[in-house]
């Protein structure tokens, strides 16, 4: 009997379960959890798809055991099972499947070998978030993390300083927590230097879970609500705007048209926006 045969290959799924309700897990990854024998995850997580683990082995760990729950999928997998390690929103955004790859690497593993890889988008809390709030990421965005657990946080303030002086919409995950309350501060301040104080803020905390609950805000007030680990906030460019309770941010479609659907003058369609030498960059008032 060859090694082969003696050692079957695993298949090690990294599952994205998007904000945890299952109308908004993806038809794949449903399928991996189901093809799964063995099921790894975040003790929160794995409550939140209990009724898809029911009858498998499940493997669940607190907060700080990222490592171990890595190597423990990755090693069951390599032992011929097949094991779905899960992350909330996609695993590939803050999540696990990172780790996933420096365990790999440090087991000097080979594409071909066990276990097979395969990893499996989800929505994502930017994503989530944006749904709930309307349409804040119609333009370019970025999203930054403020836990200086594992990145320094002259970093962080540099990367938020960056984003802010750019003009993106702004995602910030993991905003604070009981232990952590300077950081929102200090970003607030960082993103008024470039912002005006009416600029809007969208605050999601838990989105599509049980506890969701969302507020529209502005920069100036925003730091006046509750915002914990559960939180994710949005931060306006200077051309998103509020309209029925809706956080939007344009798309820029009124650079070059007007609402009749002509083409400004000095326009085409299809080429490069143009600007006056002289011209700033384009108002408020033609973004919107």
């Amino acid at each position: 009997m060859s090694e082969a045969e003696k050692s079957p290959r695993g298949v090690l799924y990294v599952v994205g379960i998007g904000p945890g309700a299952k109308e908004h897990c993806t038809p794949a990854a449903l399928a991996a959890i189901a093809d799964a024998e063995v099921v790894v995850g975040y003790s929160t997580y794995i409550a939140l798809v209990r009724d898809l683990v029911q009858g498998k082995e499940i493997h669940r760990s607190g907060m700080t055991e990222e490592i171990g729950r890595a190597r423990a999928a990755v090693e069951r997998a390599r032992d011929g099972a097949k094991v779905a390690l899960i992350s909330s929103g996609d695993a590939g955004v803050y999540g696990m499947a990172g780790l996933v790859f420096e365990v790999l690497r440090t087991m000097e593993w080979k594409r071909d070998g066990s276990p097979e890889l395969r990893i499996v988008p989800g929505v994502t809390a930017i994503n989530s978030c944006a749904s709930l709030l309307g349409a804040p990421l119609i333009h370019d965005f970025c999203t930054i993390s403020l836990s200086d657990l594992l990145t320094p946080w002259p970093v962080i303030a540099r990367r938020i300083e960056a984003a802010a002086q750019a003009d993106f919409v702004i995602g910030l995950y993991n905003p604070a927590s009981g232990r952590r309350t300077r950081q929102i501060v200090e970003a607030h301040d960082i993103i008024a230097r470039y912002r005006d104080g009416g600029t809007p803020v969208g605050l999601v905390k838990s989105g599509y879970r049980s506890i969701q609950k969302v507020v529209l805000t502005d920069l100036d007030h925003f730091l006046d609500y509750e915002i914990g680990m559960l939180t994710t906030v949005l931060v306006g460019s200077t051309n998103t705007f509020t309209f029925e309770g809706y956080m939007v941010t344009p798309r820029g479609y009124t650079n070059k048209y007007t609402w009749d659907g002509k083409v400004r003058p000095g326009q085409k369609p299809a080429r490069s926006l143009v600007l006056d030498e002289a011209e700033a960059p384009l108002s408020q008032e033609h973004s919107e």
